[in-house]
């Protein structure tokens, strides 16, 4: 009976853990279908444009960058804003590296490939983008772990410290046998100046160890997840297949790996603990588990910053997969050699399908200049905005709001916005001229530049800013630059005669039928011969 009783209680032991296990996994389940729902909500609200629920990029804003303030790259409602699905730091830093630089052709084209690849696979980008929800990561977390990886052991070939880890519980079970039964607690009590003396060695070196890979534990959990769901993939484009390659080494998997790593760092944080003194004392916890850590770092230490790196890029290139398949009229555009750009129906991203107007667009991208001239509010800036960002997408890979674009590789440079620098105690016109100059020194220097310039040196005077302006196109025509200035200076229309095709007049025209102003936003040829400006401050009550 006594026997059947032991039996009985350790079935229902046994049971009652798994019964545990299925709770825990259940809930695990219930959780990540939650997230699967959320995301299909906003998922379904971004297609209406409402998109304030992902994050934003503010933190990537730089104004001394060529493009990326004045295309609206980043900040609240922003181009990053709308394609942004990735739930790591490391992924986001990577969407916002890939906007902000120029990818070589053969890159490019790997990388079309790979959005091709995860656009038509829903159920796996959603699937990921949920097991990164809630990623508690930082820059820094990652940056403090790889110091770690550099730094030298010094536990784990150190032959005394091995010996003390296995014999310490026995010289702690000598030292309270003797307490017990042959000498004082208070002589018992100087057996502890052992570990007291291993402890206080190591301290310095145990407390830089866990500074640089305390708050990696979450971290680590939620990147094995997300490389669990590649190593479990397969792919069709040749970068993915590469990427997923990272993961499998030596037969093993990456996943497993970084778990136990995240594991021994757990096991290495529970010093948090009021009790681990304890557990130092009788097993010199910190130093067995930093051990581990030691071990582990001499075996994957090379591999850990290839497996972080694939799995940003991955992350990035799952956000431009799926702003491709939340846009299925929107066509991956053509690299190519020569120097033309082609756009046709080219519309801008960021305004409601229902409400975009398209232009077709075809320009020279050397010696070229496209002089666009139109009264207030008839699209001139937004048609810039247009050209450049989705140049900028196809430079990053990007599939581009048109029907059909092709175009070599291009660097964009703009200036649209100048702000007064009290920081620099500089004016808006000076910080022009600034942008300005690094716009010509660009041209002058580089081969792939194509500049997006709106209402140039607006902070003079008329008759210095058209004098300016002359100056400048001869100087930019001269150089060999192309590009588009946007301009409500009617007299530089002349120049299109002077330049014998290097300049090229087009216009954004507004009808005004009585009071009423109408805007088709229609990319025309010749210069704008339409006003309202007396019209728009009758509108606002001034007397004109």
């Amino acid at each position: 009976n006594i026997w059947l009783g032991f039996g009985l209680a350790a079935l229902s032991l046994f049971s009652f853990s798994k019964f545990v296990n299925w709770h825990q996994h259940i809930q695990v389940l219930q959780k990540h279908y939650e997230v699967l729902a959320k995301i299909n909500e906003q998922e379904a609200a971004a297609q209406e444009m409402e998109y304030a629920a992902f994050d934003s990029g503010a933190v990537f804003q730089n104004a001394g960058h060529p493009y990326s303030v004045d295309l609206d790259l980043f900040g609240a409602h922003s181009f990053y804003q709308y394609t942004c699905r990735a739930q790591t730091a490391i992924g986001k830093e990577e969407l916002a590296n890939m906007l902000l630089r120029v990818a070589p052709k053969e890159l490019l084209i790997r990388r079309q490939a790979a959005i091709a690849d995860l656009r038509d696979r829903l159920d796996w980008r959603q699937h990921f983008q949920a097991y990164g929800a809630g990623a508690s990561d930082d820059l820094r977390h990652v940056a403090f772990l790889e110091e770690w990886l550099a730094e030298q052991p010094f536990v784990k070939d150190d032959k005394m410290l091995l010996a003390a880890m296995y014999l310490m519980p026995l010289w702690i079970a000598l030292a309270l046998y003797l307490s017990v039964y042959f000498i004082p607690w208070q002589l018992g009590l100087c057996f502890l100046l052992l570990p007291a003396w291993l402890l206080k060695k190591t301290l310095k070196q145990v407390n830089e160890a866990h500074e640089r890979t305390a708050d990696a534990e979450k971290m680590l959990s939620v990147y094995a997840r997300l490389i669990a769901h590649i190593e479990q993939e397969e792919f069709s484009a040749p970068l993915l297949k590469d990427f997923h390659s990272r993961f499998v080494v030596d037969g093993g998997q990456a996943s497993n790996a970084i778990r136990r790593l995240s594991y021994y760092i757990r096991q290495l944080n529970v010093r948090y603990n009021p009790f681990a003194i304890i557990l130092n004392v009788v097993m010199l916890w910190d130093l067995r588990w930093i051990r581990r850590l030691e071990i582990w770092k001499a075996a994957w230490r090379t591999q850990l910053p290839r497996w972080f790196d694939a799995l940003r890029k991955v992350e990035a290139l799952n956000s431009l997969a799926t702003l491709w398949y939340n846009n299925p009229d929107w066509v991956m555009p053509e690299i190519v050699e020569g120097s033309t750009l082609v756009a046709v129906s080219l519309g801008h991203p960021l305004i409601d399908r229902h409400k975009r107007v398209c232009n077709d667009f075809q320009t020279p991208t050397k010696g070229h200049i496209k002089l666009v001239t139109g009264s207030n509010m008839a699209g001139k800036s937004t048609f810039l905005r247009t050209v450049g960002l989705n140049v900028v997408m196809a430079m990053c890979g990007s599939a581009v709001c048109a029907t059909e674009m092709k175009l070599p590789p291009l660097q964009i440079y703009t200036s649209m916005r100048t702000q007064d620098d009290l920081h620099e105690s500089a004016s808006s016109f000076y910080a022009e001229l600034k942008r300005l100059k690094r716009i010509i020194e660009a041209v002058e220097t580089k081969n792939n530049v194509y500049f997006l310039l709106d209402e140039i040196l607006k902070g003079t005077n008329s008759e210095d800013r058209h004098k300016g302006g002359k100056a400048l196109i001869k100087q930019l025509i001269e150089s060999g630059g192309a590009g588009i200035i946007a301009t409500h200076d009617l007299e530089l229309g002349k120049l299109e005669a002077s330049y014998g095709g290097a300049i090229e007049n087009l216009c954004m025209e507004v009808e005004v039928n009585g009071e009423d102003l109408v805007f088709d936003y229609r990319l025309k040829k010749g210069v704008s011969r339409s006003f309202n400006a007396t019209l728009l401050m009758r509108r606002m009550g001034i007397r004109v």
